[in-house]
C-alpha cells in the first residue's frame, strides 16, 4: 500500500518537532541535527521536515511505495501525467535514505517524487548541486532549464544560464 508524502522546510527544527508530535499525537521515527521524520499509519503519510537553508513552506510532495511494482505502477502514473518528461533518478541518497526515485512537475511548478526506500543511511545525501548539499529542492521556475544533474525535479526543453533549483 502507498503512503502519501510531504515534505516540509521549516526554519526552527526543535520548535518544529515539538509542534508535530503534539499535532500527530506521536513522536518522529528518525530526528537527525536538520531533519525529523514521521511514518503516521491513520492517515498513512510519511511526513518529513528539514532545516537546510530553504524557504520555509512546501518543499515537495510525494508517493511512497512499499514494492518495486507500486513505484513501477507510479512511473506510470508520473509518464501519463507529463508527457513522458519525468526525471528518472534511479538509485539515490536523500533525507537518510537509500532510494529509487523519479520526479515530475505539477502545472504550477509544485515538485512530485515517487519512491520505493531501499534502506537507512547516516547521510542526508548529495544528489542536488546546491552548495549547501541539500537535495529535494523544489522550482522556483518551472520554465527554466539548467543541467538535468543540478535538480532532482524535471526541467523544460529549453537551455538557459538560469537556475531552477531553489537557492534560498
Amino acid at each position: 500500500m502507498k503512503r502519501f508524502h510531504v515534505h516540509i522546510a521549516v526554519t526552527d527544527l526543535t520548535r518544529s518537532i515539538d509542534f508535530y508530535s503534539k499535532l500527530f499525537g506521536e513522536s518522529p521515527v528518525k530526528v537527525q541535527p536538520d531533519y525529523a521524520k514521521w511514518m503516521l499509519d491513520d492517515p498513512r503519510v510519511n511526513f518529513a521536515i528539514s532545516a537546510r537553508g530553504h524557504a520555509a513552506g512546501v518543499n515537495h510532495f510525494g508517493m511512497q511505495a512499499d514494492t518495486a511494482a507500486e513505484l513501477a505502477e507510479l512511473q506510470g502514473f508520473a509518464d501519463a501525467a507529463s508527457s513522458n518528461t519525468a526525471l528518472q533518478q534511479g538509485e539515490t541518497t536523500c533525507c537518510y535514505a537509500r532510494s529509487e526515485k523519479h520526479w515530475v512537475l505539477d502545472p504550477q511548478g509544485l515538485a512530485w517524487e515517487h519512491f520505493l526506500t531501499l534502506s537507512d543511511t547516516p547521510t542526508f545525501g548529495s544528489d542536488s548541486a546546491n552548495a549547501d548539499g541539500s537535495c529535494c529542492s523544489t522550482l522556483i521556475d518551472p520554465s527554466c532549464a539548467a543541467v538535468p544533474s543540478a535538480c532532482c525535479v524535471p526541467l523544460s526543453s529549453a537551455n538557459t544560464a538560469q537556475t531552477c533549483c531553489q537557492q534560498e
